[in-house]
């Protein structure tokens, strides 16, 4: 199984971007899964957001936030300043 964090801001399509991924997953008859994670503010445009996928040849079984990515998208640079994006990664 591949684990994904995408870190973006509200209103970039960090979401759109994971649930895209887990389509082609299922499209190419694999399993794939994606939520998000909005923090303690909700969803509001411009604020920090992650998004996680998970794809797998396998059933997922998993309904837990991704802790340790095997990737990690960062959509706005300015994210960087302001946590830390690598936290938990493979490597």
């Amino acid at each position: 199984m591949k684990e994904i964090r995408i870190h973006g801001r509200g209103g970039q399509g960090s979401l759109v971007l994971a649930q895209f991924m887990a389509i082609a997953a299922l499209e190419d008859n694999k399993y794939g899964q994606a939520f998000p994670f909005l923090g303690g503010g909700g969803e509001r445009r411009g604020k920090p957001i992650m998004a996680f996928c998970r794809l797998s040849d396998h059933p997922i079984r998993i309904r837990a936030r991704v802790a340790e990515p095997d990737y990690v998208i960062v959509q706005d640079a300015t994210i960087t300043s302001e946590l830390d994006v690598t936290e938990g990664l493979k490597p």
